[in-house]
């Protein structure tokens, strides 16, 4: 009821054609059961009814991007429950975002005998964080060097989502719409 007006209202806004556009980015999950859906399905929509591509960017990948530049290990954790988060392991590289490791679900324990490997600072940011941050500096990571996103990066953005999704065009990491599936 409101996402396509709304996208119909910034077209007209900017005076421009969608069939003008080269893709289209979705934030691809994890992330809330309805919103994925809503999201994929206008996504899907619109790439099959113009012929576009779409580019899946994972969540936690557009999560890491919040913290660009960081000389630190990032690691978004989002709260899956019952101990669990969804994760992935990052750094920058001459401005450059690289996966270390892939988007997971993981219990917090498992994730913190990763991060040990690494020997490096973390910086933590997601929902997990307010869940699991007693835990993460008393016991997980007790005696590492670990910070906190501040709270203005500490969430999903869509600006994230559309700065690595340019990157993701450039380097061909598209897919049809038919074959676009949200990770839940």
């Amino acid at each position: 009821q409101t996402l396509l007006p709304m996208i119909d209202e910034v077209v007209t806004m900017l005076g421009m054609d969608l069939h003008e556009i080269d893709a289209i980015a979705v934030s691809g999950g994890p992330g809330s059961f309805t919103g994925l859906r809503i999201g994929s399905a206008t996504a899907k929509g619109l790439g099959l009814a113009l012929e576009k591509p779409l580019i899946h960017v994972p969540t936690v990948d557009a999560m890491a991007y919040n913290l660009w530049g960081s000389d630190a290990l990032i690691c978004p954790i989002m709260d899956a429950r019952r101990g669990q988060v969804y994760a992935g392991i990052y750094e920058f590289d001459n401005d450059r975002l690289i996966v270390l490791e892939d988007q997971m679900a993981v219990g917090i324990e498992e994730l913190g005998q990763r991060l040990h490997s690494y020997d490096r600072k973390v910086v933590f940011l997601g929902d997990g964080v307010p869940v699991f941050k007693e835990a993460l500096i008393e016991r997980i990571m007790a005696g590492r060097e670990i910070a906190f996103a501040p709270a203005h990066l500490n969430r999903q953005r869509a600006a994230a989502v559309g700065a690595l999704a340019i990157r993701y065009y450039r380097e061909g990491k598209m897919a049809t719409a038919a074959e676009h599936q949200a990770d839940y």
